[in-house]
């Protein structure tokens, strides 16, 4: 067990501090919290070793492990209990103390849900982004290039024709903005028409200029875990133990972009739900959700209208998994998530004010002073 990798997992979560007498550490946004922790080892992707311990004895449990993986388990455990300041972006602020919605506006002709629907259209982008504010989205994401598997690679040039009147379009509308995209050029021009956010399903790997795009602007950065980082980002796969595989992938990837002067605090991570990952992957990465907050970031989490919808409710199209996203997004932000990435704002949102309501009732707990 002394070459094992330690996990610090999440496993009891709570409405709210008072729930249990023991102490608690908020996870995530400010509505969920955790009272139990899972202190795993993993070595070649099997698991070794599991020890359940309440929040409070975490420190006991440590004496058991080697000098590096105690470090490593500590470090988790600071991360897991840090608290993400909001970040201001231009007269913008992106707060990540309670969940946000991050409307997607896809201005593609292929998009797998929504590809065709505001090609050639200005003014259909700008009433679809206002409409998604109106709705409650906090932060809209417009991405110019499909990342369906098999999808053609686009040319940054017509990539960049779709992004930035979109971007113009919707400059003063009050919204936080992102631009998906995995391209140098397109995230220059994206930043310079107003984009605040820079999402990239590489982690800023396919464009060898991309990393340096981010560190000039000083913009934040979405680092998404896809098994290739080349034209197609669902090539590969064959995980050894996926969650801790993805889990190591992004720790590295967050380590090599702050090196590169990346500030930290403007890091965020995406598991990458449906990116070279099987149904069975992707169920394991959800459910482990809670573990991703020991990477120390806010954690955006994007399902919506997956496949993987589709495989757990008899085939139904794109068009028919509404439920099962809505579903998805919950459970992400009742794992502590501060972003979920949707096609369907005014639902999701809806279903997260009634969750949120629940939640702020559960934090005065009757006949307590």
């Amino acid at each position: 067990m002394s070459g094992a990798r330690v996990y610090v997992r999440p496993v009891g979560l709570a409405e709210s501090p008072q729930t249990f007498d023991g102490a608690t550490i908020r996870l995530g946004h400010s509505l969920v919290w955790c009272h139990l922790l899972a202190l795993e080892s993993y070595d070649g992707g099997r698991l070794v070793a599991r020890k359940i311990v309440p929040v409070d004895r975490f420190g006991d449990a440590l004496n058991a492990l080697s000098t590096d993986q105690a470090e490593r388990a500590q470090a988790q455990f600071a991360n897991l209990s840090r608290m993400h300041a909001s970040l201001t972006l231009g007269e913008r602020v992106l707060r990540f103390d309670q969940p946000q919605v991050m409307g997607i506006l896809n201005v593609t002709p292929d998009s797998f849900s929504d590809g065709g629907r505001f090609t050639d259209d200005p003014a259909g982008v700008r009433d679809a982004g206002f409409a998604m504010l109106t709705a409650g989205a906090s932060l809209i994401d417009i991405g110019g290039e499909s990342t369906r598997p098999d999808a053609p690679v686009v040319w940054e040039g017509d990539e960049i024709a779709r992004v930035v009147p979109a971007i113009q379009a919707l400059a003063h509308s009050g919204a936080i903005l992102s631009v998906d995209t995995r391209k140098a050029a397109v995230m220059e021009a994206a930043l310079e028409a107003g984009a605040h956010i820079v999402n990239d399903v590489s982690a800023l790997l396919y464009d060898s200029r991309a990393l340096d795009v981010v560190v000039r602007s000083g913009c934040p950065v979405v680092l998404m875990h896809a098994p290739s980082q080349g034209a197609n980002p669902h090539a590969g796969g064959g995980y050894g133990h996926v969650v801790t595989d993805v889990f190591d992938w992004l720790e590295a990837r967050i380590a090599a972009v702050v090196a590169a002067g990346v500030a930290r605090e403007k890091v965020i991570v995406d598991p990458g739900i449906g990116f070279g990952k099987s149904l069975a992957d992707n169920l394991a990465l959800i459910n482990a959700l809670p573990l991703f907050h020991a990477l120390g970031q806010p954690i955006l989490f994007g399902a919506s209208r997956k496949r993987m919808i589709g495989a757990l409710s008899n085939e139904a199209p794109v068009d028919a998994r509404l439920g099962g996203s809505v579903a998805l997004a919950m459970s992400a932000i009742a794992s502590g998530a501060q972003i979920v990435r949707v096609h369907d704002v005014p639902e999701t949102v809806q279903a997260a004010r009634v969750w949120r309501g629940l939640r702020d009732a559960a934090l005065t707990v009757p006949g307590l002073d």
